[in-house]
């Protein structure tokens, strides 16, 4: 497959966690470890997308590319959408990548891990999921459950995404991981479509999606990256990146 394009979208307007992009994580933003581990699955160019002067810089600071974006965004979907037009408007890169900007401690090797179900042509989108291991996270309603079919390996076709506890009765229940590859007609295609019912209902935006026919399938990794919402993850992100 042709590198694929990493889009990294990045805000300020963050409200449990105001300025979280910037936030200090091993002596550099966070936003700056992203992109490191962005970088370290070594799977072509990456540039951050931001409507702030402050994230640009920092990024800029640091070697990273950057492309400015309009700053009434619903998603970051629609930010990475923008961002891909400008960038790569000659479509040099098939897929685009969604790195949300508040993984600083995912692995490079899941980065890599979302493209491989579009080894398939008929796969418009991939994500990531990871089983869940304990009752508290699988009736957490703000830990997103993919549920889907399982396919040859760690692959799963997905049929639903949930912030409830399910599916229901005996046997492995799975962790949506927010990273997804689009090929870049299926970004388009998404991006135009207006909210689903589901999506409104759940407030997951993969579920507008579905709800069109879109494929979705996941791969199955070991263990969920820990994104930066709280102070306290802030603190977790800094304890794992130490130096």
């Amino acid at each position: 497959m042709p590198q694929p394009l990493i889009l990294i979208p990045a805000r300020m307007a963050a409200t449990r966690l105001p300025g979280k992009p910037l936030a200090d994580i091993g002596g550099v933003p966070m936003i700056v470890q992203v992109l490191h581990r962005a970088r370290e699955a070594a799977l072509g160019r990456v540039a951050v997308a931001t409507d702030s002067a402050e994230i640009a810089a920092a990024v800029s600071a640091h070697g990273g590319e950057v492309v400015m974006t309009r700053a009434d965004h619903a998603s970051g979907s629609d930010r990475i959408f923008e961002a891909m037009e400008k960038l790569d408007g000659a479509a040099a890169h098939p897929v685009v990548i969604n790195l949300q900007g508040d993984f600083p401690t995912i692995r490079p090797g899941h980065i890599r891990a979302v493209l491989s179900p579009l080894d398939d042509p008929r796969i418009p989108i991939a994500t990531l999921a990871a089983e869940i291991h304990t009752e508290e996270e699988a009736t957490n309603p703000n830990v997103v459950k993919v549920i889907g079919s399982k396919l040859d390996g760690n692959r799963l076709r997905a049929l639903y995404f949930t912030r409830a506890t399910a599916p229901y009765g005996d046997g492995p229940r799975y962790h949506h991981i927010g990273l997804y590859a689009y090929r870049r007609e299926a970004l388009a295609r998404f991006v135009a479509l207006p909210p689903s019912p589901l999506e409104l209902r759940e407030k997951l935006e993969q579920l507008r999606a579905i709800e069109a026919g879109m494929r979705i399938d996941v791969t199955v990794v070991d263990e969920v990256p820990r994104g930066v919402d709280t102070p306290a993850d802030l603190e977790t992100a800094r304890r794992v990146l130490a130096p």
